[in-house]
Order: structure tokens, then sequence, then C-alpha cells
């Protein structure tokens, strides 16, 4: 059996900087769209010519919901759809609240965490 080879690409690039605690959006330099998920290609013009920038880390609750779990599994959490400042919406969620206070329409800043032991973008309230 051949083992698999190591990501490549732009996903690749957006966790080895997540990793290193940084939180970085695409951004086409044709048309000045920013890109959530990380791709080869701008959805908007077709360009090819993108860069990474810092996220400016603000964002929105789009939506959001309670995932329930037992109690030895955690409890229950939420799932929140963000949309960032810079216009792409992502999955994620909202920390040190109670999952069923998080808000539609409530402002939040991101932060890089660990999920599962893994970098990820998750948010909390902005106050």
């Amino acid at each position: 059996m051949t083992a698999l080879a190591p990501m490549e690409g732009p996903l690749a690039t957006w966790q080895a900087r997540l990793e290193q605690g940084s939180f970085q959006l695409q951004r086409c330099r044709a048309c000045s769209t920013h890109l959530f998920y990380p791709r080869l290609v701008c959805p908007q013009c077709a360009g090819t010519d993108l860069e990474w920038r810092e996220a400016s880390g603000q964002g929105t609750v789009y939506s959001t919901t309670v995932v329930a779990r037992r109690p030895e599994q955690g409890g229950p959490y939420n799932v929140a759809l963000i949309e960032l400042q810079e216009g792409p919406r992502m999955m994620s969620r909202v920390e040190d609240v109670a999952p069923q206070d998080v808000a539609i329409g409530q402002p939040v800043v991101a932060f890089v965490g660990k999920i599962d032991g893994k970098a990820a973008v998750l948010f909390k309230p902005q106050h």
C-alpha cells in the first residue's frame, strides 16, 4: 500500500499558517476579492494572481446552531456561519459563551485555537 502524499497547494499553505498562529485569507490581485475556502482560482474573476493577507479577525454571526453531545463527550457546542469583514463566510465555533447564547448578528473576533489538536479559526464575542 502506498502512503498518501502530503497536502500541497493553498489548503496546505492556509493550514501551515494557522499552525503558526496566523489567520490569513487569500486576496485576488485582479479584482480585490477576498477568498475563503483557499483555492487556486478566484471564483469572482477567474484570476490566478492570489496573495495571502492577514485577516482582520472581525466578523458577524450569520447563522448558528447548537450541536447536542453528552456531558462525557464535552457537552453541547455551537456551529456558526461567520461573515468575515472581508466578505467571505466561514463555518466555525463561537467560544467563551454558552452555545445557546450565540446570536445571529452578534459581532465576533477571531483567534487561532485548536479542535482535536489541529489549529482552527475560532471566534469569541466582541465586547
